[in-house]
């Protein structure tokens, strides 16, 4: 039987407020198949970035384990869990994935120096033109506009053509024009077999979804 490509079992995560215990995540369990779009929906506060974070390994689960490919990522250390994540993972957090001294096309290469994989990898100018962003290549993030930031961090995701993308609301306070592009690249990931997982409040993400799963207070309610 062949593995999914991203498993989740039994996820928990806590964290402390003073003398406050916070159950961030309460056993949650999901898998994304290659080529598959699934969308993790659900109120602010509901643990949908905890989760995201958890599954691309730059947070630790308290229990349970997440796997990649059958490939164990959770529960081992930082410096492997980074070379799983730069091999074989792509990551758009809200807070976009931009080191902000360096230009857009400097941050595609370094996320290429870092992940270390050549084989099927987009080049540098390819990766601007699908974003549209050829004219910004030497633009610093602070030169950017909200939409544009959106796409320069999406081509860092996909710098090294992971086998899994995951977006931590990809298209938030986008205008409906851009979001559809960046949901028109994210699909064109799942049509070449990367698994993607996308937390969002967007209907038009969810209307482009294979599967949706709702999560409720840490726990998936659908």
């Amino acid at each position: 039987m062949t593995a999914s490509a991203l498993r989740a079992e039994d996820l928990y995560r806590f964290f402390r407020t003073g003398g406050e215990e916070i159950l961030a995540l309460r056993g949650v369990s999901l898998a994304v198949e290659s080529g598959e779009t699934v969308v993790v929906a659900g109120p602010s506060g509901s643990g949908k970035s905890t989760l995201l974070s958890c599954l691309a390994g730059l947070d630790e689960p308290a229990g349970g384990r997440v796997t990649v490919g059958g490939e164990q990522l959770s529960h081992r250390p930082e410096a492997v869990r980074a070379r799983v994540r730069g091999r074989r993972i792509g990551v758009l957090l809200q807070s976009r994935n931009l080191i902000t001294h360096l230009s857009v096309q400097n941050n595609i290469r370094i996320a290429q120096t870092a992940g270390r994989r050549q084989r099927n990898r987009p080049t540098v100018g390819l990766l601007l033109d699908q974003v549209g962003l050829t004219a910004h290549r030497h633009s610093r993030p602070a030169q950017l506009s909200g939409g544009e930031l959106a796409r320069a961090g999406l081509a860092v995701a996909l710098a090294n053509a992971p086998d899994i993308v995951l977006a931590d609301e990809p298209t938030g306070e986008l205008d409906g024009r851009t979001e559809q592009h960046i949901l028109t690249l994210l699909r064109d990931q799942a049509g070449r077999g990367a698994a993607l997982l996308i937390v969002t409040h967007s209907a038009a993400t969810v209307a482009a979804a294979d599967r949706v799963i709702t999560l409720t207070d840490g726990r998936i309610t659908t």
